[in-house]
């Protein structure tokens, strides 16, 4: 079976070495394989603490991608040997916190949200929190503790996948994907920038927040995708700091969400912003001092901390902030997109979700609820032109 991934970051990578693992011949369109989102994301495994009102649903799909990472990560190390196959995984947990009297009345319903769901939290005080995180502004009125959320390093991750696929057998094609090749009633390649077209028994579109974008794709199969933007700051802690943050730290201020992620070797990972503003990509000014401004509320000692980097990501949205997955009505045309602020977490469960339907035409039974047929009947709420543009993923 010959399956064109059209996408490299880390949703369209593990779709191709789960694919290629199959027996599958994968080739992945991407001039630039292992970038996109990937460079951007701070890496949550957050199950728990991303919990929102109305993504119950959702949660089962998460909780069975977080159990699956330890396996995951494994098998990655294994099969792109240690050096490639290290991806930062650390089981550290999560601190949430409240800043004030109304944050923490809403951090009570959310713990009420996570036991209700069967979820493992526990309520700390604020000077609990401050014992675990002794940074932490005096100000602090309370917060849930949350061990069972990790993190990984997105970035190697995706050298990892990047490795992984290339070694199962998976080729790279590093070209734009120019449009969907339909022979017939069914998708039957991608044509690439340069002109020349690859011939596929199938096609993923796995190409985030572009997803949308593909021309030649026909309107009532086409991802409702848009694009979400966030701004991610990366801080370093100099080794006279000494320990700084032991565990992810996240707290909602002035409305805003912010999170920062400690790294192994120093780093530390500072957002993020969520911005409605189509493709544009630009770190601006008042987003780097939202950011700061929010994070030195709830840990006063970062803006001593040396700035090493500013980037801007953006998170492919969906209408449900939940992923489309597997065939669409279209036959040999499947979705792997759409994961919104949750494709780090997702990776392991949409590889082995979509290799099973390309191999099978069927969804397994934990990514049903997310068939990329859902949406089908809706008009796509992102289309501002009647003509669609070459991906540049």
């Amino acid at each position: 079976m010959r399956v064109v991934t059209v996408g490299g970051g880390v949703i369209g990578l593990v779709t191709a070495w789960r694919a290629a693992q199959r027996g599958m011949h994968v080739t992945v369109v991407d001039p630039e394989p292992g970038g996109g989102a990937a460079q951007v994301a701070a890496g949550m495994l957050a199950a728990v603490t991303e919990l929102h009102y109305g993504e119950e649903q959702l949660l089962a799909l998460n909780l069975a991608s977080a159990a699956r990472y330890p396996d995951f990560v494994a098998e990655l190390a294994e099969a792109g040997g240690d050096a490639a196959g290290d991806v930062g995984y650390r089981t550290c947990g999560t601190l949430a916190v409240a800043l004030d009297a109304d944050d923490r009345a809403h951090l009570r319903e959310l713990h009420a949200l996570q036991e209700r769901c069967g979820l493992r939290t526990q309520w700390l005080t604020g000077r609990e929190c401050r014992r675990l995180e002794p940074m932490l502004a005096p100000g602090v009125r309370g917060g849930l503790r949350v061990d069972g959320d990790h993190q990984v390093d997105p970035r190697r991750l995706a050298t990892a996948l990047v490795t992984a696929a290339e070694r199962a057998g998976a080729r790279f094609c590093r070209v734009r994907a120019r449009g969907l090749t339909v022979r017939g009633d069914r998708a039957a390649g991608v044509e690439l920038a340069d002109g020349t077209t690859l011939a596929a028994d199938a096609v993923v579109l796995a190409a985030g927040s572009e997803s949308g974008d593909l021309a030649g794709v026909p309107p009532e199969v086409l991802p409702p995708v848009r694009p979400v933007k966030g701004q991610v700051l990366r801080l370093r802690v100099p080794p006279e700091f000494g320990p700084f943050l032991s565990r992810t730290v996240r707290a909602v201020v002035r409305g805003g969400h912010v999170y920062l992620v400690p790294r192994i070797g120093g780093e530390l990972v500072l957002g993020a912003t969520s911005e409605e503003t189509g493709h544009d990509t630009t770190v601006t000014a008042g987003g780097v001092y939202e950011l700061l401004r929010d994070a030195h509320e709830l840990v006063p000692g970062i803006t001593e901390l040396p700035l090493v980097e500013t980037r801007a990501g953006l998170r492919p949205g969906s209408p449900d902030n939940a992923p489309l997955l597997g065939p669409t009505g279209l036959p040999g045309l499947h979705l792997a997109t759409g994961h919104y602020r949750n494709g780090v977490l997702l990776t392991p469960v949409t590889g082995d979700a979509v290799a099973e339907a390309l191999e099978t035409g069927e969804l397994p039974e934990v990514a049903v609820p997310f068939s990329a047929r859902r949406f089908e009947t809706a008009p796509h709420p992102c289309d501002t032109s009647n003509t669609p543009r070459e991906v540049p993923v």
